[in-house]
């Protein structure tokens, strides 16, 4: 099998299970969380501090999310999982000064998590793994948005960047923010990020009250 077909083979089967395979990689954050706790942090600061720049971080993320799914057409930037769905080419708003903008978002939501386990090794292999598994998933997208828009989406992703936003590029989008859109849409994702903030900060506070006992 050529390589452009494997990829794209790999990028179908991450596709499909995209909302599944991040919780390993949370799980394995909890985990190097528990036992880094047994060490000094690798990032000296206050603790109850971090905790509140690192949500912050994980919730500019859910925000980029939001404000792209609150302007963009239906059936589209959706999360179907069973096969690609496009209707329309989305190019103004955000998709003008960025081709990914939920993969963007996923990650700096993910970054905050990552920054709180406060260990080097595990934030270095988290972008690793990250921009490799993401990379598979673009590649099978962008062909099918490829063979569904020709033309269009050529001279779309030839000035638009894949992942890193050029804000000069900006283009208004022509349909309302729908607050409904994103709320029937987006609210598993802000009550999963703020569940695994409480299991990290309950995990910490735990170490803690056993320290002083």
């Amino acid at each position: 099998m050529a390589l452009i077909e494997e990829m794209e083979k790999q990028g179908e089967w991450l596709f499909k299970y995209r909302g599944q395979l991040p919780v390993l990689l949370l799980v394995f954050g909890l985990l190097t969380f528990y036992f880094q706790m047994r060490n000094d942090a690798l990032f000296p600061v206050n603790q109850q501090l971090w905790m509140f720049v690192c949500l912050g971080v994980s919730l500019i993320g859910l925000a980029i999310r939001g404000y792209t799914i609150g302007q963009v057409p239906k059936d589209t930037s959706g999360r179907n999982t069973g096969k690609q769905i496009a209707n329309t080419l989305n190019t103004t708003g955000i998709y003008s000064i960025v081709r990914n903008p939920l993969y963007l978002g996923n990650f700096v939501m993910y970054l905050g998590i990552a920054l709180y386990v406060q260990s080097i090794p595990f934030l270095l292999v988290f972008i690793l793994l990250f921009f490799i598994y993401y990379e598979r998933i673009i590649f099978t997208e962008e062909a099918f948005l490829r063979k569904s828009f020709g033309q269009s989406y050529l001279d779309w992703a030839a000035k638009t960047p894949v992942f890193f936003p050029k804000f000069s590029l900006w283009t208004k989008n022509k349909l309302r923010f729908s607050l409904k859109n994103v709320l029937k849409r987006e609210y598993s994702g802000f009550f999963s990020l703020f569940l695994v903030f409480f299991c990290l900060i309950g995990n910490d506070n735990g170490y803690n009250m056993a320290l002083l006992n």
